[in-house]
């Protein structure tokens, strides 16, 4: 049933996001020298990596590390990078990983493939076994200001109470965060 929701979901919103995509590529494009998409990889289902496409909000040569890691996160970022991820616009190639199977629109975000910390806690409590999703219960709980262990806890909290309607709820409480523009640190 979750699967058939991300398709249903995901094909409708590549059908209505297909021109603020193509504009947001345009603007990425003539902002900044390098590739429109950037390309991570990613933990997904199981501890499989996979590649998860962003709009590219930092310059080419930063670090592959959580942002959080860099010693100046500002300088890193594209003159609209900012606006990116404060807006989540940076967020929407990804539903070509949901529409992929890599990942689904409700479950933990994929960790990066060099958070160890966060992808042992995770495979500690099961977590692991998820699809990870382009928002998740500790999303809407904290999002970049969690520290890990909190995070994990909200993992494994949405792992026990996963359901169609909590994913619902899930995705209304991250539309509402997104127009606040709650969490967002850089």
């Amino acid at each position: 049933m979750k699967r058939l929701f991300d398709l249903f979901l995901g094909l409708s919103a590549a059908v209505v996001l297909f021109i603020p995509i193509l504009f947001v590529a345009l603007a990425v494009c003539l902002t900044s020298k390098g590739p429109v998409l950037y390309w991570s990889d990613r933990v997904g289902k199981d501890n499989a990596i996979f590649r998860m496409p962003k709009f590219r909000s930092m310059r080419v040569g930063t670090p592959a590390v959580a942002t959080h890691l860099l010693q100046d996160p500002n300088a890193h970022l594209t003159p609209i990078g900012s606006f990116l991820r404060k807006s989540s616009l940076d967020e929407l190639p990804q539903l070509w990983s949901i529409l992929k199977g890599d990942m689904s629109f409700v479950g933990p975000r994929p960790a990066l493939f060099n958070q160890d910390d966060l992808i042992d806690l995770r495979t500690q409590n099961g977590v692991h076994h998820l699809l990870p999703g382009l928002t998740g219960w500790a999303q809407v709980n904290g999002r970049d200001e969690l520290p890990i262990p909190d995070k994990v806890k909200l993992d494994v909290e949405y792992l026990k109470r996963q359901s169609l309607s909590f994913d619902i709820h899930i995705l209304w409480l991250t539309f509402v965060k997104v127009v606040r523009r709650d969490g967002v640190v850089h």
